[in-house]
């Protein structure tokens, strides 16, 4: 038999901070309760509390600031590490993850995809075009990243949505490096609006190789780029 292993308090405190949490009770955005507060609540000391705390910063998912309160900055440990790598990582290696899960994003999204994901996309490709008509590079940026991120929540795969939301401030790196902005009226558009039309009428394969053709034009581009 394995002896049964010890859970120090601390461990407690982490866990049930770290559900208030992964639950939405505190959700993103929002100033968790004081140490008093938590003191009270727990029915711990509060070294414990502040160790708690201290843990769940160091993992990312807590901020303190300083004289406003502790704020819940993330509500996913893995998703904070996989933004971590993906910062680091080279545009290149970033590029090569992404054909993984783009080609499967667009081939789940053909064939799962709901009325308000089709709805969603119209709007970030329609928001892309008019954003290089008014010369709007930040806004040609958020809606790029909306079509991609949407198509991934089209696939009506959660996991796969979770990692890819990671990649968000990847894309943008990647879209204002690769100069997209000024290829968005030139083929990089019309694949976009392959991908969108391939989806529409559920055909995977064709999702598929406007996926790949978009992600050789970025590959071309960030080569043209390269000193």
């Amino acid at each position: 038999m394995k002896q049964i292993a010890r859970v120090s308090l601390v461990d407690t405190v982490v866990e049930q901070l770290r559900s208030e949490i992964v639950t939405g009770a505190w959700p993103v955005g929002s100033r968790i309760p004081s140490e008093a507060e938590l003191v009270e609540a727990l029915g711990v000391s509060r070294p414990s509390v502040r160790e708690g705390v201290r843990a769940l910063v160091q993992v990312g998912l807590l901020e303190t600031r300083q004289g406003d309160g502790t704020y819940v900055v993330a509500d996913n440990e893995t998703a904070v590490a996989l933004k971590h790598a993906l910062h680091i990582a080279d545009v290149r290696e970033v590029l090569t993850v992404r054909r993984a899960l783009d080609v499967v994003a667009a081939r789940e999204a053909a064939s799962r995809r709901t009325d308000d994901d089709l709805q969603r996309l119209r709007a970030a490709l329609e928001g892309r075009r008019a954003a290089v008509a008014h010369e709007d590079v930040d806004a040609f940026i958020d809606h790029d990243v909306a079509f991609h991120i949407g198509i991934a929540r089209a696939s009506q795969n959660a996991l796969l949505f979770e990692l890819y939301r990671s990649f968000e401030d990847s894309l943008r790196d990647s879209v204002s490096r690769t100069n997209c902005f000024v290829n968005g009226t030139s083929d990089h558009d019309d694949f976009h609006s392959a991908i969108l039309t391939a989806i529409e009428s559920g055909d995977g394969a064709a999702a598929t190789l406007a996926t790949l053709s978009v992600l050789d034009d970025q590959e071309q581009s960030l080569n043209d780029v390269a000193p």
